[in-house]
C-alpha cells in the first residue's frame, strides 16, 4: 500500500505554463513544413500516434521551457518533508523523461506512448491500477483532470479556472488551490506587437509623393493600413510559434507571450487564423488586385517564418522587399502610379535597415560570447560584411535620392526641389549614425522601433518633413 504523501503532478498547464503537444506540433512544422501534412495523417490513427510522430520530429529545448515555479518549489517542499512524487502525464513518455530529468524531483516518470494516451478517464486507470484508489494526491489544472480528481485523496488545483474549481469544489474532497487563472488581455494585445503596425505608414508615402489628398484617397489608404496591421500581426504570432526555442534562448524575447506562456500555444494558432481572417475580409474593400497584393505578402512572410529566414543574405532581400511591398499596396489601393525613382529608392534603404537588423543581432552575440545566431545562418565573424552591406545600400538609396531631385518628375511636382538636397543630407547623417549605434551594441532588435523612440532620429524626421514641406509649397 503507497502513502498519502505520494504527489502525483500533471505536465501541460500545471508544471509547465505550456501544453507539450503544441510544442512539439511547432517544433515539428519549424523544421519542415511538410510535417504538418505528415501530422495530419498520423492523428488519423489516433491522438497517442499524433504525440508518437511529433514527439520523434521535433527539437525541444526542456531547460528554456515556461516552467512554473511556485508549483517547483511546492514539489520540492513535498519532498523534503519526506514524500514521494511522480510525473503522470498525456504528453509522450520521452518528453516527460527528459523534463523529469533536468528538473531532478520526480521519484516515478509515466507518460502517453504511440498506442495509449495518458488522460482523463485512462490516466485515472492507470493511476488507480498502479497506486490504488485514494492513495496518491493528485495536482492538475484542467477539466480533462477530473476523473482523476475523483480517485485521488487530495485535489490541488494549479491556475484553474473558476469553472474547474467549481467543478471539484463538489467532489467533497480536501482542496488546495495554487495560484489563479488570470483572463487579462495584455499579454494577447503584446502578442499582435501594435508597435510594429507603424512599419504600415509606408502605405500612405505613394500619396505623399504625389501630392494627392483628397479624402477618396485618404479613406482607400486608412483601410489598406488596417488590413496590413492584422495580417502582419498575424504573421507575428506565426512566427513567435515558430521561433520558441530560439526566443527562449535570447535574453529579451523570452519574455514574449507565447515564449513566457502567459499566453496559451494554442490560443496563439486560432489568433493568427482571426487576425489572418479579419485582414484579409478588410482587403476586399478595395479590390482584388489589393487583396492578391496582400496575400502574396502573407505567403511571402510566412515563407521567411519557415524557411528563408535561415538562408544568408536572402533573409535580408526579403525583410527589404516585404517594406517595399507595403509601398507597391499602398499605390494599388489609392490607384497612385508608383515612380522607379521611389521603388529604387525604397530597396535600397530598407535593405540597409534589413542588414542593421542583422548587425545588432550579430553584436548582440558578440556580447553573449555566441558563435552564431541559433535560426539564422549567420555566424560572429560575419559582423564587419553585414556592417559594411548597411552603410553601402544606405548610401546608395541616398544616390538615388540625389539623382531624383534632379529628375525632370520633381521639376514638375515642387515648387523648390534644391530643398530636397537637405534631404539626402539628413539621410547621410542618420543612415552613419544608426550603423555606428549598432556597432557599439545600443541599437534595439528592430531599428525601426529603436528610431520612434530615439530624439535624434525624431528630429531628422522633422527636417526631412520640413525641407520636403518647402520644397512643396515655396
Amino acid at each position: 500500500m503507497f502513502s498519502e504523501e505520494l504527489l502525483v503532478v500533471d505536465l501541460d498547464g500545471t508544471l509547465i505554463k505550456s501544453d507539450m503537444l503544441h510544442e512539439s506540433f511547432w517544433s515539428a512544422f519549424s523544421k519542415n513544413w511538410l510535417n504538418l501534412f505528415f501530422a495530419m495523417l498520423a492523428l488519423g490513427r489516433g491522438k497517442a500516434a499524433l504525440k508518437e510522430y511529433l514527439c520523434s520530429k521535433s527539437d525541444i529545448d526542456y531547460r528554456t521551457l515556461p516552467y512554473n515555479l511556485g508549483i517547483i518549489a511546492y514539489i520540492k517542499q513535498h519532498r523534503k518533508q519526506g514524500g514521494r512524487t511522480a510525473l503522470v502525464t498525456a504528453t509522450h513518455h520521452v518528453f516527460a523523461r527528459h523534463i523529469a530529468e533536468h528538473l531532478n524531483l520526480f521519484d516515478e516518470v509515466y507518460g502517453s506512448d504511440g498506442g495509449k494516451n495518458l488522460k482523463g478517464p485512462a490516466k485515472a486507470t492507470f493511476l488507480v491500477e498502479k497506486f490504488g484508489a485514494g492513495n496518491f494526491i493528485y495536482m492538475g489544472d484542467a477539466a480533462a483532470d477530473l476523473p482523476v480528481w475523483r480517485v485521488s485523496n487530495k485535489i490541488l488545483t494549479v491556475d484553474a479556472t473558476p469553472f474547474v474549481r467549481q467543478q471539484v469544489e463538489r467532489l467533497g474532497k480536501p482542496i488546495e488551490h495554487l495560484g489563479k487563472s488570470v483572463n487579462s488581455p495584455q499579454p494577447y494585445i503584446k502578442a499582435l506587437r501594435p508597435h510594429q503596425w507603424l512599419k504600415n505608414v509606408l502605405i500612405f508615402l505613394p500619396m505623399l509623393s504625389a501630392h494627392q489628398f483628397d479624402s477618396a484617397t485618404a479613406i482607400n489608404g486608412v483601410l489598406a493600413f488596417i488590413a496590413f496591421s492584422f495580417v502582419a500581426s498575424s504573421v507575428y504570432v506565426l512566427n513567435d510559434l515558430l521561433d520558441l526555442n530560439a526566443d527562449r534562448a535570447h535574453p529579451r524575447k523570452r519574455f514574449r507571450s507565447f515564449a513566457s506562456g502567459t499566453v496559451p500555444i494554442s490560443h496563439g494558432s486560432l489568433l493568427a487564423l482571426a487576425l489572418l481572417g479579419i485582414g484579409l475580409l478588410v482587403a476586399t474593400i478595395l479590390g482584388w488586385i489589393f487583396l492578391l497584393t496582400l496575400a502574396a505578402y502573407y505567403m511571402l512572410t510566412s515563407a521567411y517564418s519557415l524557411s528563408l529566414k535561415r538562408i544568408i543574405i536572402v533573409d535580408i532581400g526579403i525583410l527589404a522587399g516585404l517594406y517595399t511591398m507595403r509601398i507597391f499596396a499602398g499605390g494599388v489601393a489609392m490607384d497612385i502610379q508608383l515612380s522607379v525613382w521611389l521603388l529604387a529608392f525604397s530597396i535600397f534603404f530598407f535593405f540597409s535597415l534589413a542588414a542593421v537588423k542583422r548587425q545588432a543581432e550579430l553584436v548582440d552575440m558578440k556580447e553573449r560570447g555566441r558563435s552564431m545566431a541559433k535560426g539564422r545562418g549567420y555566424h560572429v565573424e560575419d559582423l564587419p560584411i553585414i556592417s559594411t552591406v548597411g552603410l553601402a545600400a544606405g548610401y546608395v538609396s541616398v544616390l538615388v535620392m540625389a539623382l531624383y531631385v534632379n529628375s525632370p518628375s520633381v521639376l514638375e511636382t515642387y515648387a523648390y526641389p534644391p530643398a530636397l538636397w537637405g534631404i539626402c543630407c539628413v539621410l547621410l547623417y542618420w543612415l552613419t549614425r544608426m550603423v555606428l549605434i549598432t556597432h557599439r551594441g545600443l541599437m534595439h532588435d528592430d531599428p525601426i522601433v529603436f528610431a520612434t523612440k530615439d530624439m535624434a532620429s525624431q528630429i531628422s524626421l522633422i527636417i526631412m518633413l520640413g525641407l520636403a514641406t518647402v520644397g512643396a509649397l515655396l
